[in-house]
This record gives C-alpha cells, structure tokens and sequence, in this order.
C-alpha cells in the first residue's frame, strides 16, 4: 500500500458514518440503565434510531417497537426491531469504510447475492430459541447496571440447553461468552467503566441469531474449492477458554480462474493457563495447516467448501503440503489482482474489517517506551495496533520498529485505520531477516526459549496427563 493509496483512507471524514454511530451510541447507552429507566433523553435517542432507518423496510417495525418501549410495554419482536436497527446503521458505516478501502488498494470485491438455500431457523429449536431471548429481554429490561450475580446464574440452564443443541452452536457460544463476562464483571454496578459498545454488540447480534437460526446467509457446504492456498499470515484470536487461528491467503483456483481472497480458520478450546507458544500443541490435530504456517509453505487442496463470505472450511485430509513460498513475494505480486469475498449482511460491522495489505519502503517511529509504532509512507502516516500482536509467535513491537517490510490486515478502529502485522522483515546481521506469527507453528525455533520452555514445563502435556487419570478413575 502506498503513500498515496494510505492518503485515501486519510482524507475528508465520510459524510454521514460519524452520525450513524451517534446513533447507535445512543440505543448502546439507554442498555446501561434499562429500557425500565427510560428518561426523555434516552427515549429521544430511541426516537432518533427509529427515524434514521424511515423510509427502509425496517420503518414501520422500529418505529411501532420505539413507541411500545416508550410506552412500558415491549415483546421480543420490538427488542428484534431495535437490534436489526442498529445492524442496519452500523452495516451501512462498514459498507462506507470498506468502500473507502477497497477503492484506496485498487481492490475488487465480488457482489454478494443471496445463496438459494440458506440455514435459517432449525425446526424443533423454537423454544430453545424462545429462552435466549427471554434471557436477553430480561438484561435490556434491567440494563446493564442491574446485572449480578443472580440474573447471570439464571441463564444457566438456557445456556446449557443451547449448547447441547449442535443447529444452535453459533449462537450457544456467543450466549455463553456474553454470560462469561458478565459474571466476571459482577456486580456490575460498581464497574468504574463498561465495555458499552462491545456488551451492545453481543446483545443485538445473539437476538438476531435467535430469529435466523445457525449461519445466516450461507449456504450449508457453500460451493468447492481445488487449487493451490498461498499463505499471507495468520491472525490468532485468543481467549481464556478458546483459541482461533484465522490463516488469510490467496487461493489459486484449479483450471485457471482468478485468484481469490480467503480466510481458513481452525479453533481449539483450552484453559487460561496454556498461554503463547504452547496453544500450537493445541492444534496438532492439523498438521498439514500447521506445517504450511512454519515452513512457510504453499498447501493444495482439494474440494474444500468455500463459503460465500470468503470463508474456507478446512479439512486435513483435503490439504497437502507444498514447495516452499515467500509470503512477501505472494503479497507482491498476488495480492493486487486477487478478487476479495462479499460479505454476508450479518457480518457487516466496521470491527470487521482486516484486510491483508503488503507495506514497504516506510520508516517507524516509536514513542511512549516502545508501545506506540507508527509507519511513515512517503509522509502518510498509519498506527501499528501493537496490542493485537500474539505472544504465541515471534513478533514483537521491537521487530516492527526495525522493520523494513510488513504483511499484515488493515483494520478501523476507534475511528481511525491501523495496521496489525502478521509478517515483518528487518535488517538482521548485514542481511535480512524475517518474522512471521506462525513460525512457531511446529515449536519454537529460538534455542534460548526452547531451553527455557523445557524447565517451565510443558502445561498441555500436564494437564492432558491429569485429564486422562482423571478418565481412568
């Protein structure tokens, strides 16, 4: 990405997306309280959301939902209006975003179309469906600043019925992580701060998963893919009871098609004490995947489910491993006419966004100890999301400030664009050197550490030992 194509992304704010998130602030701050709570200036804000979405076809329902809140009397179906309501704004500003982006990259996107047959709502979930909202109800009734120890026990039994229920998984597992961090947070009421905007997200996107049922939008195996995977790098998203690795890549499809944007994610679950490199242990069950992120290999692969947001199902016995492959070289000369994947509807939120981008020819400035990076390209100036880096890989912001090359997702943060690496390369020695997240997908490489992890202890092994004893018994 150029000077000139960054200066895009940094010209004149975008008319309207400052207004639309306004708006959705105010729906995110009436929650705190509760809609039970409702003062004229929170009922103003539910006024103002209902007549920014005049005119579309969620007109006639969000204004009727607006009226029965204000009133005292609400149902599920005015909690749903509100929610796809404030989808709706927040779809629009990362349509706007992306729109900016893609224009400033000279990238192509495919146009989304909706699939001809799609996993809506499961017959036999209803009243499992009916209990997640009753549960989502009763936290907008109170608001956030009711929420203890009680209210977050009474969802026990909901949730655990949704997580049995395979058809409900996505939704289970956001419902689940939504009550994880209130209990952990309560009483919530004596919170100095609350995560608003984070908390309202969850809420809205669990109720509308109650109405469109498992992946909305998607068909169920999506098309089939063959070809060969060239791997840009890979974004690990990491949780005290979960980790995700999300490989982003350029698909070159069999028989000569244009190459193609893609993401493959493969997920483990864990506990909070299995930190940095020992989560790849937790993913031996994936070594053709893991083998292409240490060695930095190409992978062909044969009729895997593409689905339509871009998104490839990975499956071990479709992928073999092959020749070695310069991810830089891949982003360099790959990366401009690969077509990028639409996104589906539900998925249009401006967090979203992390677009794989290749940087060169810039020059860092580090400030605050080492904890704020920045890129000058060419007198445009973009903010490395240091934060984001994982501690399961080899970058640090020490690399990033040495770098003279990156490879990493752009992403919107806060209303401003910032990078987050996933590949650097850095003078080394009178050469080159270069440090990606995944090249310790096959265990650590740096001889200092691996001396040091073998007098830790191997945490995974441990507990897989304790566990099967425990089995045994």
């Amino acid at each position: 990405m150029l000077g000139t194509q960054l200066a895009e992304l940094r010209g004149d704010a975008l008319p309207g997306v400052g207004e639309a998130l306004d708006l959705v602030a105010g729906l995110d701050e009436t929650l705190v309280p509760g809609l039970a709570r409702l003062t004229p200036e929170r009922a103003a804000a539910l006024g103002a959301l209902a007549a920014a979405v005049a005119g579309t076809p969620l007109d006639d329902r969000v204004r009727e939902a607006v009226e029965k809140i204000v009133a005292g009397s609400l149902g599920d179906e005015h909690l749903l209006a509100l929610a796809a309501a404030r989808t709706a704004l927040l779809g629009a500003v990362h349509d706007a975003l992306l729109a900016r982006l893609d224009t400033a990259l000279g990238r192509s996107r495919a146009a989304w179309t909706a699939p001809a047959s799609s996993a809506g709502p499961t017959a036999g979930t209803e009243n499992l469906r009916a209990g997640a909202r009753s549960w989502l109800r009763e936290l907008a009734i109170t608001g956030w600043r009711g929420v203890d120890h009680d209210m977050v026990s009474g969802s026990a039994q909901t949730l655990e019925s949704v997580l049995a229920e395979p058809r409900l998984r996505r939704l289970a597992v956001l419902l689940d992580g939504l009550a994880a961090e209130l209990r952990t947070s309560c009483p919530v009421a004596t919170l100095d701060r609350l995560p608003v905007r984070r908390w309202a997200d969850l809420w809205s996107r669990a109720l509308l998963l109650t109405e469109v049922g498992g992946w909305p939008g998607v068909p169920a195996d999506g098309d089939r893919v063959s070809g060969r995977l060239l791997v840009l790098g890979v974004d690990v998203h990491e949780h005290g009871t979960a980790v995700q690795v999300q490989v982003h890549a350029v698909l070159e499809p069999a028989g000569g098609a244009p190459p193609r944007l893609v993401r493959t994610s493969v997920a483990a679950a864990k506990v909070d004490t299995i930190v940095g490199p020992a989560i790849w242990r937790l993913l031996r069950g994936y070594p053709v995947l893991l083998r292409a992120l240490a060695e930095r290999r190409a992978v062909e692969v044969t009729e895997l489910p593409l689905l339509d947001g871009g998104d490839l199902v990975w499956h071990e016995d479709r992928a073999r491993p092959g020749e070695t492959v310069d991810p830089f070289a891949t982003a360099r000369l790959r990366l401009g006419p690969a077509l990028a994947p639409a996104v589906p509807p539900l998925e249009r939120h401006p967090v979203r966004i992390a677009e794989p981008v290749l940087l060169e020819g810039y020059t860092t400035t580090v400030a605050e100890g080492g904890s704020t990076v920045t890129l000058d390209l060419g007198g445009q100036v973009v903010g490395v999301d240091v934060d984001r880096l994982p501690t399961c890989g080899p970058l640090t912001p020490e690399l990033v400030a040495a770098s003279s090359a990156c490879l990493g997702l752009v992403r919107w943060d806060g209303g401003s664009w910032t990078v987050q690496p996933f590949a650097v390369r850095y003078p080394a020695k009178r050469a080159t050197a270069e440090a990606h997240t995944g090249d310790w997908a096959l265990g650590l490489t740096d001889p200092k550490l691996v001396k040091a992890e073998a007098k830790a202890g191997d945490a995974v092994a441990v507990l897989r030992e304790r566990a099967g004893r425990l089995l045994r018994k």
